[in-house]
């Protein structure tokens, strides 16, 4: 009877923090635009059923709860599943590589018969896929609940909203800038099952019918309660999603992500925030739970020698240098009106980073105004956007993350941070 009492709060518990964040985040939305139904009259048919997704997020979490099976396990035991978990979804993404090419191979008369041996062999990897998955998110829940109590980051030992996240696929996101300048306008969650050319498709009929510039994104997680975050096989990227996407749910409870849809400059301060608590509290999860994972710190830069005075060698490409002189090269162009000459500009760039190895399949205003918005890092597609130096400039004044986020949390305008940074500067 304790333990039925038990799980009953627990389920309240979950039930009640998924409407009330939900509520939160429904309501601080941006309001409805012509040039958001316009976009929509093209997406609606595509568009991400969250509501469904949430549910059958509810019922997974809900039957973690009601089980328990990982409080009966002893650490390392709990160690090697969330391992084990991780090898079986490689096993699976082979498996799934292996079954497309007997498709796509010309030499194969009958994919289908050749193929039923592998089908099956998946069919029992995808069931007890269904099996470990739940519990190996609810070991990672706990270990990252722990992780964060023990950096002080909770309100009476508990993470405030609980930690919940579920592996799925996860949806794409269009987003939609204005030609003349790089601005997120729109961001719509579409189908995950969308295939590059659906995707182009919808870019062309949203350019043309609505001049503007328009991209179809992937994304790691996403913030909505409980989190989503897309199927890995790698645990540091892993904890450092589950982390970021958390910190988003704690933010939407402070008025920094109530604001997150306020300014473009409140979008980069939030994203940005949980970009830097994101890696650093994935890092200490990993330090604690997994350390033989845990990738080494990068090396500090050696002092100039006595002897000489060259400059250490420059690597034979670096992207994020290469990515914000284009960034700072198109942001000009635009600010002195040549829009077609800063778009062909991209275009050569796409193909000089293509020839480098990096495979961009298009880069316009949307691609800067959705990842220029991560500036966790100086560089890259940010550009010179002062906001992330802000951002960065404040946690490598606080103390701790814990007063980084304590802070910066409570900040509700660009203005504040501006503020805020010169205080530390006094």
């Amino acid at each position: 009877m304790r333990r039925f009492w038990g799980w009953l709060r627990r389920t309240f518990k979950l039930v009640f923090w998924v409407i009330f964040l939900v509520l939160i985040q429904t309501g601080s939305g941006s309001l409805s635009s012509d040039q958001g139904e316009g976009v929509r009259a093209f997406t609606r048919a595509i568009e991400f059923d969250y509501v469904s997704w949430t549910l059958n997020a509810i019922f997974v979490k809900i039957n973690q709860s009601a089980l328990g099976t990982y409080t009966y396990l002893p650490e390392d035991a709990r160690h090697q599943l969330v391992l084990d978990y991780l090898q079986l979804v490689a096993n699976i993404q082979n498996d799934e590589v292996q079954l497309s090419m007997v498709y796509a191979d010309p030499n194969i008369k009958d994919p289908r018969t050749v193929s039923t041996p592998l089908i099956e062999k998946l069919n029992a990897l995808y069931r007890q896929r269904g099996y470990l998955a739940p519990l190996a998110e609810a070991i990672l829940q706990n270990q990252l609940s722990a992780t964060v109590a023990e950096m002080g980051l909770t309100l009476g030992g508990q993470p405030i909203p609980p930690v919940l996240y579920h592996s799925t696929p996860l949806p794409m996101a269009l987003i939609v800038s204005p030609r003349n300048t790089i601005r997120q306008d729109q961001d719509i969650s579409l189908s995950p099952d969308l295939t590059v050319d659906q995707q182009v498709i919808l870019e062309n009929k949203v350019d043309r019918a609505l001049d503007v510039s328009s991209l179809v994104v992937p994304v790691g997680g996403i913030g909505v309660y409980p989190t989503m975050v897309e199927q890995t096989t790698d645990l540091n990227w892993l904890s450092e999603v589950i982390s970021h996407e958390w910190v988003h749910n704690y933010l939407t409870l402070h008025p920094l992500g109530i604001n997150y849809e306020a300014s473009p400059e409140m979008r980069t301060i939030n994203e940005t925030t949980a970009s830097i608590a994101g890696i650093e509290i994935g890092r200490a999860l990993i330090a604690r739970y997994y350390p033989e994972l845990l990738p080494p710190p990068p090396l500090p830069t050696p002092p100039p020698s006595e002897e000489t005075t060259e400059p250490p060698p420059k690597p034979e490409f670096d992207f994020r240098a290469e990515m914000h002189e284009t960034r700072v090269t198109v942001d000009n162009l635009l600010a002195e009106g040549k829009i077609i000459e800063a778009e062909t500009y991209m275009e050569t760039r796409r193909v000089f980073f293509w020839d480098h190895g990096y495979l961009i399949r298009k880069l316009n205003q949307a691609y800067f105004a959705f990842y220029g918005a991560y500036a966790d890092q100086p560089g890259g597609a940010a550009g010179e956007d002062p906001v992330g130096t802000a951002v960065r400039a404040l946690r490598a004044h606080s103390s701790s993350l814990v007063d980084f986020i304590h802070r910066i949390s409570w900040l509700s305008s660009y203005e504040q941070l501006q503020q805020a940074v010169q205080e530390i500067g006094k």
